[in-house]
């Protein structure tokens, strides 16, 4: 399930942030998905459970988790109401993806296959 590299150089919770992620954005935990406690979660992976809970409060931040109350923390929903001005989270993706599409075609991949590679992405996460 979890992906954990403890010789990266990425933080062990910013790869608990990536694989949640990961298995959100492709479909495999729905919204309102109960998400293991970070006791179990800690225990799985065999980290520090301060790591799983700083983790759990930024993806709840981001808006990919919610917490209820003596229930545990759950997969939260897209938004999808369209909001007329970005967030900065939002704006950074943007600009993540523009640099990356241009580096792309900078590094001599079609323009088309580029977009086809994003259009399979749309609509692999149309189902979402």
């Amino acid at each position: 399930m979890f992906q954990i590299d403890l010789k990266s150089r990425k933080a062990i919770y910013a790869q608990i942030i990536d694989n949640f992620k990961r298995l959100i954005i492709s479909g495999a935990m729905q919204p309102d998905d109960k998400v293991p406690s970070i006791r179990d979660l800690a225990q799985a992976i065999t980290v520090n459970p301060n790591t799983v809970q700083k983790a759990y409060r930024e993806l709840e931040s981001q808006g990919y988790f919610y917490t209820v109350l003596g229930q545990g923390s759950f997969i939260a929903a897209p938004d999808t109401q369209a909001s007329e001005a970005l967030s900065p989270e939002v704006e950074a993706l943007y600009s993540q993806l523009k640099n990356t599409v241009q580096e792309l075609i900078f590094r001599g991949q079609k323009p088309d296959e580029v977009n086809e590679i994003v259009q399979v992405q749309l609509n692999a996460s149309s189902v979402i």
